[in-house]
C-alpha cells in the first residue's frame, strides 16, 4: 500500500489542477484537443530527454518504499511519466491563467476610461 502513495499524491495534486481549470475553464476545459496535444508532445519531449540522461549515465531511477517499482522504461518509472504530465498541464493553466488575469485586468481599467468619454462626446 505504501508502494502507492507517491503515485496517489500525484494524482491528488493532477484532481487539484483539474479542478482549477474546470473552475475557470483555463486549458483543458477550454480547448481540451489542444491541451492534449501539448501535453502529450511536452511529455515526449520530456521522456525524450530523460530517455538521453539515462543513455548517457547522467539520470539514475532512485528507489523508495514510496514508489510502485513499475517502469515504463530502463530506469524511467510510471510516476516520472506522470509527474511530466501533471507539470505540463500545470503549465498550461498557469500561463493561460496569467494571461486571462491580465486581460481582465486590462479590460477593467479601459471600461471606465471609456464610460469618462461618453459624456464628452469623444470617439472611444
Amino acid at each position: 500500500m505504501i508502494g502507492l502513495a507517491y503515485l496517489a499524491v500525484q494524482a491528488i495534486s493532477f484532481a487539484g489542477i483539474l479542478v482549477i481549470d474546470h473552475r475557470w475553464k483555463l486549458a483543458a476545459f477550454r480547448a481540451p484537443a489542444a491541451t492534449a496535444l501539448a501535453v502529450t508532445a511536452s511529455v515526449a519531449l520530456l521522456l525524450t530527454w530523460d530517455v538521453l540522461g539515462v543513455r548517457s549515465g547522467v539520470f539514475f531511477r532512485g528507489q523508495t518504499d514510496f514508489m510502485t517499482g513499475l517502469l515504463v522504461a530502463p530506469e524511467i518509472p510510471l510516476e516520472e511519466v506522470v509527474f511530466l504530465a501533471f507539470l505540463s498541464h500545470l503549465a498550461l493553466v498557469c500561463a493561460t491563467g496569467v494571461t486571462t488575469a491580465v486581460e481582465h485586468v486590462s479590460a477593467r481599467r479601459a471600461k471606465p476610461r471609456a464610460e469618462q468619454r461618453v459624456g464628452t462626446g469623444e470617439r472611444p
